[in-house]
Parts: structure tokens; C-alpha cells; sequence
């Protein structure tokens, strides 16, 4: 006699692979007893702060004002934000053009150019000390 188990028996899925049937998942029995009730829970967020609104409000200018401020405020972060981050990169060309330029002018003008580049120099200095 053998001490084994006795094999499961294989079944066909839809897809049509095969499984033993002892690794499929049990059927979904009903919970015996009452039907539990359902709750509905409503989750809300915290009102923004509307400190500023009651404020202004309160001085007497009007509520057109301030959903003025309220939607044109963010829009002038945005703008001033892109008009700095404009300004930022072309600063940044100017100075690697200016680089550029000495550079080519000391390595190609030979003394001219070494005098020219001083001169240039000079001139930033005397600017700063200013």
C-alpha cells in the first residue's frame, strides 16, 4: 500500500489550461445571518482659508475684487515666474557669448587682441568699482 495521497483531480479552465482542482479558489458562500448594512461615509476637505476674502470684504470693496485677486493672483506668480526664468537664460547667453568673443579675439588677434581683451577688463573693474 502506498502512502501517498490520491491526485487531484485536473480540470479544464475556460482559457483552456488545465488545473488541479484542490488549487482552485473556493466559491463564494453567502455570510450567513443578517445582510450587513451598508454606511455611507462622506469625507470632505478642509475649507480653505478665506481669512484674506473676509478682510477685504469686511473694508468694503466688492466680491468682484477679490475673485479678481483670487484668479489673477496665481497668474501673476505664473508670469512673473516665466519672465525671470526668460530673464535667467538670457543672461546666461550673454555671458557665454561675451566668453566666446574674448576668447576668439585673445587667441586670433595676437597682441591687438591681448590688448583689446585688457582694455576690457579694465573697463569691468572701473564698472564694478562704481
Amino acid at each position: 500500500m502506498s502512502h501517498l495521497p490520491e491526485p487531484a483531480p485536473v480540470v479544464r479552465l475556460p482559457d483552456g489550461t488545465y488545473a488541479y482542482a484542490d488549487h482552485l479558489p473556493a466559491p463564494i458562500q453567502p455570510a450567513p445571518g443578517p445582510v450587513p448594512q451598508v454606511v455611507h461615509q462622506h469625507i470632505h476637505q478642509a475649507p480653505p482659508d478665506r481669512t484674506v476674502q473676509r478682510i477685504a470684504l469686511g473694508s468694503g470693496i466688492g466680491a468682484g475684487t477679490v475673485a479678481a485677486g483670487v484668479y489673477f493672483g496665481p497668474l501673476l506668480v505664473g508670469v512673473l515666474t516665466a519672465i525671470a526664468a526668460n530673464l535667467a537664460l538670457l543672461a546666461f547667453l550673454a555671458v557665454a557669448m561675451t566668453w566666446g568673443v574674448v576668447s576668439v579675439v585673445k587667441s586670433i588677434g595676437g597682441t591687438d587682441g591681448a590688448n583689446a581683451a585688457k582694455n576690457v577688463g579694465k573697463a569691468a573693474k572701473v564698472l564694478r568699482r562704481r
